[in-house]
């Protein structure tokens, strides 16, 4: 009765992947498998939702704050054998010396990890992994993709996660009940540490998928650009207009346009302040100090559960 009762839920599974397939007529350009993507995507929510969730809050219930901070060191000191060994296939070099002397530090000094040491010491921690290192070299991403219980993806990325199991130390633990264990500890330990921006995703996006789709694919680019990303202004490469040559007329509200009355606009002031000494003409007057806009900046992070 029971492998009766287990047919028929894996029969109604794929047929729910099957029809996930032909749920969207017209996908997006990075994502055209979102059918079979949201069909995923509402699988690993179920998962979260009724398993993975409320361990995460019971864990953080029971678990004192000081216990789960050792555990997340011990699990980002064993992350850094990432960030190690694709530095080094990146030929980073600096960056590959500064994360294994973060193991070290912290492996001696910091009790097998428990203590961050090294962030005391001011030793920066990279983010790096095997998609990172194939997209450093030109692999393309590939299209993006939600994998069963492990979440976003790209085909790239997943290839790069299977390599970077290798890489793991606590693949080789024997036995491997402790390894398996260790696996477990890290997930549950993650998702506690994301239950906050989780609730924040689910009180803000009205399409959580795209939410979570767009962070993913942008944060991705932000860690291959090396923490930096270029904006996209159409045109790249193109020279900026030289307002000073003659027969260049500026655009209206620039510095120096001309306005209708015949002169130039000046930069407005704000109301009560005094233009700077020195400015006794309009077209003189400066930006009070600190007034400047701030630049465009993302920065979401990863829900990649590692």
């Amino acid at each position: 009765m029971q492998t009766k009762r287990m047919r028929v839920v894996a029969l109604g599974v794929a047929a729910l992947v099957i029809s996930g397939c032909s749920t969207v007529q017209t996908p997006s350009k990075e994502d055209p498998w979102e059918g079979f993507n949201r069909t995923i995507f509402t699988v690993n929510d179920k998962v979260d939702q009724y398993a993975l969730k409320p361990v995460a809050q019971g864990y953080k219930r029971v678990t004192p704050q000081p216990v789960q901070d050792s555990v997340t060191n011990f699990f980002s000191n064993i992350g850094d054998a990432y960030n190690v060994a694709n530095n080094l296939l990146q030929l980073r070099i600096a960056d590959s010396v500064s994360d294994l002397m973060r193991m070290v530090i912290n492996t001696v000094f910091g009790v097998g990890g428990l203590f961050d040491v090294a962030t005391l010491a001011k030793l920066p921690k990279h983010s790096q992994d095997l998609g990172l290192t194939l997209g450093h070299y030109g692999v393309p991403a590939g299209p993006f993709l939600v994998l069963p219980l492990f979440g976003p993806s790209t085909v790239r990325d997943a290839v790069g996660m299977a390599g970077d199991h290798f890489v793991n130390p606590i693949t080789y633990i024997d036995p491997a009940g402790v390894s398996w264990g260790l696996y477990g500890l890290n997930v549950v330990s993650t998702r506690a540490n994301l239950l906050g921006a989780t609730d924040l995703i689910e009180g803000a996006a009205i399409d959580r998928y795209s939410f979570v789709r767009n962070a993913y694919l942008q944060r991705r680019r932000y860690l291959l650009g090396g923490g930096a990303v270029t904006p996209d202004y159409g045109d790249e490469g193109a020279p900026l207009p030289k307002y000073d040559e003659e027969g260049v007329t500026p655009p209206a509200g620039a510095p120096g346009a001309a306005t209708p009355s015949g002169g130039s606009a000046a930069p407005a002031v704000p109301s009560g302040a005094s233009a700077p000494q020195g400015a006794s003409e309009p077209g003189d007057a400066a930006v009070p100090a600190g007034k400047m806009m701030p630049p465009a900046f993302f920065g979401y992070p990863s829900l990649h559960l590692r």
